[in-house]
């Protein structure tokens, strides 16, 4: 039978107490985050509202925790712009919605500097099912700016190498998620494709965790999708509410991975899915695509709930934990 996973996708909307906290305290500078020096009083702030992540997705019931990234103002950019050899430049559009990232100028060599690892491992203490998240190389390439190594292909390989890094000085986490938005909203060139998913395989080769591909926004090019099922992952992410149909096209036609990510809540709206209506929706999934049978399948978001209320945040993740148990149910009855 197939084993339900719910969890989500990383970069969660801070706590409210939180929110009001880091408000107050230097006006939430982030330029102190930039250059290390953000101060006891806000790292404080940012311990305790980890904290409260973790303890909420615990009391929600999912299955994979994720650390949260309350400190990842510059969203999927962030591990750039905390970087040594990257300046901050203007703001500019994340995607095709209303929030906003710096525009990270890369200017000099991007070597592994720890900043993540030291996130996941301040969580790591607080639960034994941790997923790491971390944009995925193609993603990160795609947000940054590159005033250093000057040819796009030598520019993704760094940031790829960046990456593995960082991947490298994790903690043991159960999980490792790579979005990759931009392989959907800003699709690889020919060439450029083999090579995102060789960069992915360089990450995914320094962890000893289950690794999953997940592309918010839309469904991917035939070719990106061909790349990746070659890529050394266990699983890929399909979002299924912003195009269900093209992505169940591709996993009839061309298949899948044993193992898939599938994002059925909607992270964008507050209407709050049941439990009833996402196992509805798992059941039909499995019904669309007869001749795939997954053995793991991680029930999520279809993108970060950033951008979502706590409260309607907190009660989304209730939901994909009390659909598991829906979806498993009724899949013992019907067998």
């Amino acid at each position: 039978m197939t084993e339900l996973v719910a969890t989500t996708l990383g970069l969660c909307p801070l706590p409210d107490d939180a929110k009001e906290e880091l408000s107050d305290l230097k006006g939430h500078q982030k330029e102190d985050l930039i250059d290390g020096s953000e101060g006891e009083a806000v790292a404080d702030a940012y311990r305790r509202a980890r904290e409260t992540l973790v303890a909420d997705q615990q009391a929600a019931g999912l299955d994979r925790i994720v650390e949260g990234q309350p400190r990842w103002d510059d969203m999927l950019a962030h591990p750039l712009t905390v970087h040594d050899a990257v300046e901050t430049g203007g703001i500019v559009r994340y995607y095709d919605n209303n929030n906003f990232y710096r525009d990270p100028v890369v200017g000099g060599e991007l070597t592994a500097d720890g900043d993540v690892a030291a996130e996941l491992a301040a969580a790591a203490d607080l639960t034994d099912d941790l997923q790491a998240v971390l944009p995925g190389p193609y993603t990160l390439a795609d947000l940054a700016t590159d005033e250093h190594y000057g040819d796009e292909e030598r520019f993704l390989d760094a940031v790829g190498e960046f990456l593995a890094g960082e991947a490298a000085a994790f903690p043991d986490v159960e999980t490792l998620t790579l979005l990759e938005p931009s392989l959907v909203a800003n699709p690889p060139a020919d060439g450029v494709d083999e090579q995102a998913s060789a960069a992915i395989d360089r990450i995914a080769g320094e962890v000893d965790a289950e690794v999953v591909v997940h592309a918010p926004w839309g469904a991917y090019d035939e070719k990106v999708h061909a790349h990746l099922l070659d890529a050394d992952v266990d699983a890929l992410g399909y979002d299924l509410v912003a195009d269900h149909e093209q992505n169940l096209y591709l996993i009839n036609e061309y298949g899948t991975t044993d193992d898939v990510s599938l994002g059925v809540v909607d992270a964008q709206n507050t209407r709050v899915e049941s439990a009833d209506t996402i196992a509805e929706r798992v059941s039909w999934v499995e019904e669309q695509t007869p001749v795939t049978e997954f053995e793991t399948v991680y029930l999520t978001p279809n993108t970060e709930l950033f951008y979502l209320p706590y409260d309607t945040f907190e009660a989304k993740l209730a939901s994909l934990a009390a659909a598991t148990d829906e979806a498993a149910a009724t899949a013992e009855v019907e067998a």
